[in-house]
């Protein structure tokens, strides 16, 4: 019988004990690069959750009154009677809290509206939510109950709810629901309609508008813990929504087509996710009144650390959103001592130049 001769190969890039091979290129294999971006993600996340941590600390203990770190350490562990122990207790403490919450909603409403619509420029405010919160506070004061926090947050989270749910039945149309243009055609609509309702009371009202010239700008300030406890529920709800849709959101991202043969329902997602972001921008904006620019820079800045992974876009947004608004809030704080300036106006101040930046790079990377 003849021999059989065995031919043995040396497999580049392996060794006794590691039988991972690299790329042609010597780069490390797939598992090892996957490995190496999940901990990067991680570390970054955590990165994000420290800095939020210092910017809530500082929420407590700097604002236009300085009051001593051992006395602010002494309120928060003990309580007192003392003038210092009620600012930090009565005031600093329900804003900060409040703009944790305010802050991670708006920056996971801003994920979930770009998604939804494909439009890396779009904004919460596109269903009209803002503009239906708003008409809905003028109502409000206009019959005399504007002037309660806890009572008025229902009416602006009531028009919220009613502007996001005309929004989308003019945008409905066919089995596929909502399209993204019909849906910034119908927000724009009823957005201009709101608007000139707005006006049109305000201008015919004076008493009116020096009561919703200061909640129109958005703000965190002299607002009670109860108006947390109001909508907590409602942002609780929206975001636990919001998270459970990171994986149809990647295969939407994908194109309608795709996204059904990987098993997403296309219509469902995008009904669930307005439903999340209805629940997310209309409780806080109810809360804080309108806040700009948040949900639209915020996941911008979330995908420089994730890309387009939903699984991680939402959470980053979430920690970054609340670290925008509260340190936007602590520079109101501090920059106009002994007065402030209103968290709304300063994210503004933030937010224009980021939009600005946004639209000439998105023109440049079409010509």
């Amino acid at each position: 019988m003849g021999t059989i001769s065995v031919r043995t190969t040396h497999v580049r890039g392996t060794h006794d004990g590691d039988a991972s091979p690299v790329g042609r290129d010597g780069s490390p294999p797939a598992g090892r690069r996957r490995g190496r971006a999940l901990a990067a993600r991680l570390l970054g996340l955590l990165g994000a959750c420290a800095l939020l941590g210092l910017v809530t600390v500082a929420s407590v203990a700097v604002g236009a009154k300085a009051i001593p770190p051992g006395e602010v350490l002494r309120a928060l562990v003990h309580g007192s009677t003392s003038v210092d122990a009620s600012v930090v207790l009565d005031l600093r403490l329900p804003r900060t809290l409040l703009g944790l919450a305010v802050g991670a909603a708006l920056g996971l409403a801003g994920v979930l509206m770009q998604a939804l619509t494909r439009n890396p420029l779009a904004d919460p405010g596109i269903l009209g939510v803002n503009m239906g919160a708003s008409a809905a506070v003028v109502v409000a004061i206009a019959l005399g109950h504007g002037a309660d926090p806890s009572f008025s947050v229902w009416f602006a989270f009531a028009g919220a709810g009613i502007a996001a749910a005309l929004v989308h039945l003019l945008a409905v149309r066919g089995r596929t629901g909502p399209a993204p243009v019909r849906l910034a055609l119908a927000g724009t609509a009823i957005s201009a309609v709101l608007s000139a309702l707005i006006s049109v009371v305000t201008l015919l009202r004076p008493d009116v508008f020096d009561q919703f010239r200061f909640w129109g700008v958005g703000s965190l300030a002299g607002l009670p813990l109860s108006v947390l406890t109001d909508v907590l529920p409602f942002l609780a709800a929206g975001a636990l929504l919001a998270l459970g849709l990171s994986g149809p959101l990647n295969a939407l991202a994908l194109g309608n087509d795709t996204a059904r043969s990987l098993g997403a329902g296309v219509r469902r997602t995008r009904v669930l996710g307005l439903l999340a972001v209805t629940l997310l921008c209309g409780a806080a904006t109810a809360a804080v009144g309108p806040i700009a620019f948040v949900g639209l820079a915020v996941p911008h800045l979330a995908r420089a650390f994730t890309g387009p992974d939903h699984r991680w876009l939402l959470p980053y947004s979430m920690v970054l959103g609340a670290v925008l608004l509260l340190a936007s809030d602590l520079l109101g704080r501090v920059v106009a001592r002994p007065g402030e300036i209103q968290a709304g106006i300063v994210t503004a101040f933030a937010g224009a130049p980021v939009f600005i930046a946004l639209v000439r790079r998105r023109r440049i990377a079409e010509l």
